[in-house]
C-alpha cells in the first residue's frame, strides 16, 4: 500500500520530514509509489515559490543490485526542465506537423474534378479518396500512440511522416483510381496525428501548466483542414489537379526535415534511459538504469496489452456516457467542416465565385478559430486561479473547464442557422454568410479544446483513451460524411434546399450544444454512475485518496505496459509518464505537482500565522 502523502504545519516539520523521507527512500520499498515532491526540501523563505525538486543520487535499488533512476534523479535534463524558448520551438514544429497531418485530409477535395475527368469517375466516387483517407486516420491515429510511448516520440513521428509522404507517390503518379485509392488508404493508416503530438505536450508541461500548448496544438489542428482549401483553390485554377498532390508532398517533406533537425526526443523514459546509459558511460554511477532497462520488451509490451490498450478507445467511447456525449458533439462540430468544404461551392456558384474565391471563402471559419484560440487565454488564467483558490470543490477541479464553453458552444447552432438562411445568394450579400461560417469556426475550436481539457481531467489515468474516442469520432464522422455531404443539399427537393439542409444541421447541433449544459450541472452524478468511474474511486479510497497511475482490476485494461500504464512508468512513480497521467482524478487533491505542493503549504501556514 502506498504511503499517503501529509502536510506538515510549521517549518522545523517541513524540514524534519523532507530528510525523513529521503533517508528512507532506498530502505522502504513502499516509498517508492511516495509522490514525486516526497524528497524535496523546501525552504520557509521561498514557500510560495516554486521549487524543483532535488536531484537524489540513490534512485531505486533493486533486488539485483540494480539501480532504476527516477525523474527526481534527473528532472533538469527532462523536458520539463527545457526553457521556454525551447519548449514552444518545439511547440511550433509540432504545430506545422499537425498541420501538415489536417492539411492532407482537404487539399484533395480540389483534386476531385481533375480525378473524375482523367480516370472516367464521377465526382462522387472520386471523394471516395478523402473519406478513405479520413476514415483510416481515425484508426491510424490510434495505431500508432502505444509505440510512441514504447520508443520515443521523434521515431515514431519521423516514421509516421516518411510513410505519409510515400503514399504521396502512388497518388501523384497513379496510372489508375485503383493506385490512388490504395495510396489514400495508406496514407490514413500512416498518420499519427494528435495522439503524438499531445503527448509531447504532457512531456515538457506540468499538468496544471499545460493548457496554453494544448490550446496552441487544438489550433494547428483545426486550422490545418481549412487551410487546404485556401491553398487548394489556386492549385485546382492554375495547375493539372496531380499538383494537389504534390503540394501536399512539398509540405510534408519540409516539415519532416524541420522536425528531424530541430526537435529532439521529449518521451520521459527514454530520455531516463539515455541518461542512466550516460552516467554509466562516465562513472557516475556503474550500477544506473533507466525504466526500459530493466524490464524486458515483451513484458513491457505483450501482443495482448498492445490489442487492450488499442480496444480501450472504443469502450469507453460507447460505455461512458461523458466520452461518448462529448466526443459525438465534437465529431459532429468537426465533420460540418468537411461537410462545409463540399457546401461553400453551392453556396457560392450563386455569386460567380470562380475557383480562387471559392477557396478564399474558408479564410473566415479560419479567423473564427483564431477569435476562439485567442478567447481561450483569459478564460484558461480564470480556470486556473479558480483551481487554486478552490483546491477541494470538485466544481472547480473539474465542470470549470467546461465553462467558457458554455458562452461559445450556442456559436454552433447560430452558425448554422444564420449560415443557412444567408445562403441563398443575392440579393444577400456574400458576406452575410461568411460571418456566419466564422461563428461556427469559433464553436468547433472551443468544443474541441474544452472538450479534450475535460476529459483528461475526468478519466485521469485513462484520460489518452477518453480523448482518443474523441479524435476518433471526430475524423470518423469527418470521412462518412464527406460522400453523403453533397447530395445531402443537393437532392432536397425545393427553390430554398440549401437553407432547409442547414436548417437540420442546426437542429440536430442545437440539440447536442445542450448536452454541454446537461455536463456541466450534472458532470458529477454521471461521473458517480459510471462503472469506470466507479473503479477509479475504488482505486482512490485503497490509495488513501490519491490519483492513481492506473487501476487494479478488470474492466477497461489495467494491464501493464498499456499506453500510459507500462510497467515502468507505474514502477517509477512517473510525474508526467504520459498524457494519459496528467490530470487529477481524485476531487479535492488537486494537481500534485510541485507547483501545487507549494502553494498548499503557504496557505496552510498563512492559516496558522492568522490564527
Amino acid at each position: 500500500m502506498p504511503q499517503v502523502a501529509h502536510f506538515p504545519t510549521n517549518d522545523s516539520q517541513l524540514a524534519h520530514t523532507a530528510t525523513e523521507r529521503a533517508g528512507n527512500a532506498s530502505s522502504d520499498s513502499s516509498n517508492s509509489n511516495t509522490e514525486a515532491y516526497g524528497d524535496e526540501t523546501v525552504a520557509p523563505s521561498n514557500l510560495n515559490e516554486k521549487q524543483a525538486p532535488i536531484p537524489s543520487t540513490q534512485g531505486r535499488v533493486l533486488d539485483d543490485g540494480r539501480i532504476e533512476i527516477t525523474e527526481d534523479d534527473c528532472y533538469d535534463e527532462l523536458g520539463f526542465s527545457f526553457p521556454a524558448w525551447k519548449k514552444w520551438t518545439i511547440l511550433s514544429i509540432i504545430f506545422a506537423v499537425q498541420v501538415s497531418m489536417n492539411f492532407n485530409t482537404s487539399l484533395y477535395s480540389n483534386a476531385i474534378k481533375g480525378i473524375s475527368k482523367e480516370f472516367d469517375v464521377s465526382e462522387q466516387g472520386a471523394r471516395c479518396g478523402a473519406m478513405i483517407f479520413l476514415v483510416l486516420y481515425a484508426f491510424g491515429c490510434e495505431l500508432w500512440a502505444p509505440w510512441s510511448e514504447e520508443f520515443g516520440r521523434k521515431p515514431i513521428l519521423q516514421l509516421s511522416l516518411l510513410l505519409v509522404n510515400i503514399w504521396q507517390l502512388p497518388v501523384a503518379l497513379a496510372p489508375n483510381f485503383a493506385s490512388i485509392m490504395v495510396g489514400r488508404a495508406l496514407g490514413g493508416l500512416s498518420s499519427a496525428g494528435g495522439s503524438v503530438t499531445l503527448g509531447m505536450i504532457a512531456d515538457m508541461w506540468e499538468s496544471d501548466n499545460q493548457q496554453y500548448a494544448v490550446a496552441f496544438v487544438v489550433f494547428s489542428s483545426v486550422g490545418g483542414s481549412v487551410l487546404g482549401p485556401v491553398v487548394g483553390g489556386f492549385s485546382e485554377n492554375f495547375l493539372n489537379w496531380r499538383w494537389s498532390i504534390w503540394i501536399q508532398l512539398i509540405f510534408g517533406g519540409a516539415v519532416q526535415l524541420a522536425h528531424l533537425i530541430l526537435v529532439p526526443e521529449t518521451r520521459v523514459t527514454i530520455m531516463m534511459d539515455r541518461i542512466a546509459k550516460k552516467r554509466r558511460k562516465d562513472g557516475t554511477n556503474p550500477n544506473l538504469y533507466g525504466p526500459n532497462e530493466i524490464t524486458p520488451f515483451k513484458e513491457r509490451f505483450s501482443f495482448k496489452e498492445v490489442l487492450v490498450t488499442w480496444i480501450r478507445p472504443f469502450k469507453m467511447f460507447l460505455t461512458e456516457p461523458i466520452v461518448l456525449t462529448l466526443s459525438l458533439l465534437s465529431g459532429f462540430s468537426d465533420a460540418l467542416i468537411f461537410m462545409f468544404i463540399q457546401s461553400f461551392s453551392l453556396v457560392y456558384t450563386q455569386y460567380n465565385f470562380g475557383t480562387i474565391a471559392q477557396g478564399l471563402s474558408f479564410i473566415p471559419i479560419l479567423i473564427g478559430y483564431l477569435i476562439a484560440y485567442l478567447m481561450f487565454i483569459p478564460a484558461i488564467w480564470r480556470n486556473k486561479k479558480d483551481r487554486e483558490q478552490h483546491p477541494n470543490d470538485e466544481k472547480a477541479q473539474y465542470e470549470s473547464r467546461l465553462w467558457w464553453l458554455l458562452f461559445t458552444a450556442p456559436c454552433l447552432p447560430i452558425g448554422l442557422i444564420g449560415f443557412a438562411w444567408c445562403s441563398g445568394g443575392p440579393p444577400l450579400p456574400w458576406i452575410a454568410s461568411s460571418i456566419f461560417a466564422a461563428v461556427v469556426g469559433i464553436a468547433n475550436y472551443s468544443i474541441y479544446m474544452a472538450t479534450i481539457d475535460y476529459m483528461i481531467c475526468a478519466y485521469g489515468p485513462y484520460s489518452a483513451s477518453a480523448t482518443g474516442g474523441n479524435g476518433w469520432s471526430r475524423d470518423f464522422l469527418a470521412g462518412v460524411l464527406t460522400i453523403p455531404a453533397t447530395p445531402f443539399f443537393t437532392n432536397i427537393g425545393g427553390k430554398r434546399h440549401l437553407q432547409i439542409a442547414s436548417t437540420i444541421l442546426f437542429a440536430i447541433s442545437f440539440v447536442l450544444v445542450l448536452a454541454v449544459y446537461a455536463i456541466y450541472w450534472y458532470g458529477p452524478t454521471l461521473r458517480a454512475r459510471s462503472p469506470f468511474a466507479q473503479q477509479l474511486q475504488q482505486g482512490r479510497d485503497e490509495n488513501g485518496g490519491r490519483r492513481l497511475s492506473m487501476i487494479p482490476g478488470p474492466g477497461y485494461g489495467s494491464q501493464p505496459g498499456s499506453r500510459g500504464h507500462s510497467r515502468a512508468n507505474s514502477r517509477m512513480g512517473s510525474r508526467q509518464p504520459s498524457y494519459a497521467q496528467s490530470k487529477p482524478v481524485a476531487p479535492g487533491m488537486g494537481n500534485r505537482d510541485h507547483s501545487y505542493v507549494h502553494k498548499r503549504l503557504a496557505k496552510m501556514k498563512k492559516e496558522e500565522e492568522g490564527a
